[in-house]
């Protein structure tokens, strides 16, 4: 994962949980009473959870982009290289059938 990446899971998991702060904060000061700090409070939570979404949004955008970038990039690659394709495929599965059958 790069940097960037990082940053943006990080800045997301930051905004998730000033949510669910906010949320709670919400529901302890709204047991009883409904007045002008119960509104403001909402609108608090509104907006975190409107950037929440956007975040979301975007990273979901961006993992959908790199998987397909991803996809066209192996797709080449067998397309070029089909004996060496199968070749490692064979390999990988010869690996994987030994470590299952040493259990």
């Amino acid at each position: 994962m790069n940097d960037v990446t990082a940053a943006q899971t990080d800045k997301l998991m930051a905004d998730l949980r000033l949510v669910v702060s906010d949320a709670e904060e919400l529901l302890r000061s709204t047991a009883g009473q409904a007045g002008e700090g119960a509104a403001e409070l909402r609108d608090r939570v509104q907006a975190s959870l409107a950037r929440a979404r956007a975040g979301l949004a975007d990273a979901q955008d961006a993992a959908i982009s790199r998987a397909r970038a991803a996809g066209r990039a192996a797709d080449d690659y067998v397309h070029d290289n089909p004996w060496r394709s199968i070749g490692i495929a064979a390999g990988f599965g010869l690996l994987v059938g030994l470590l299952i059958g040493r259990r």
